[in-house]
């Protein structure tokens, strides 16, 4: 009788501790897409954690230092990097982007202060969540410049 309770806890706290990890995978997990995969699958995202990097379009950036508030849109960019090296690298696909009218688009919210390296043709790299409204709500982002700007800093250092 005994052997029988030890066993129906042991399958309890199994079950449990099975059912914590299934839940807290769930809730961290962060998909990587681009911004056609983010268009694509529209509201069946809606407040998922993800993972999305598109081109910086210039033009549309705007920062709201009173509030901290920083909106820009991003264009798509292919996520392969095998493709991005087929297409003449990074800095070429970037520039490609922000000029193509036709590339997808997306409007992304920061808020937080407005990184230095914000510009035209930067990749954008952000983590947060897709809002019912279609506007990408962003917890972190990180910004990579092309190669164009990255030639420069060895000259720099040099210079100094």
């Amino acid at each position: 009788m005994q052997i029988n309770k030890f066993m129906v806890g042991g399958v309890l706290i199994l079950g449990a501790v099975v059912f914590l990890i299934w839940s807290s995978l769930n809730a961290t997990s962060e998909y990587f897409l681009t911004v056609n995969e983010l268009n694509e699958k529209g509201s069946n995202i809606v407040d998922r954690n993800l993972r999305v990097s598109g081109a910086v379009l210039g033009d549309s950036i705007q920062y709201d230092a009173a509030n901290l508030i920083l909106t820009f849109e991003v264009a798509h960019v292919p996520g392969d990097n095998a493709e991005i090296e087929a297409l003449g690298g990074l800095a070429e696909v970037l520039h490609q982007a922000v000029i193509d009218p036709s590339r997808e688009r997306m409007k992304v919210v920061y808020e937080g202060p407005m990184p230095d390296l914000l510009r035209n043709e930067a990749q954008a790299i952000m983590t947060g969540h897709l809002g019912a409204d279609g506007i990408f709500y962003a917890d972190e982002l990180l910004l990579k410049c092309p190669t164009k700007y990255e030639e420069a800093v060895p000259e720099q250092v040099v210079n100094k």
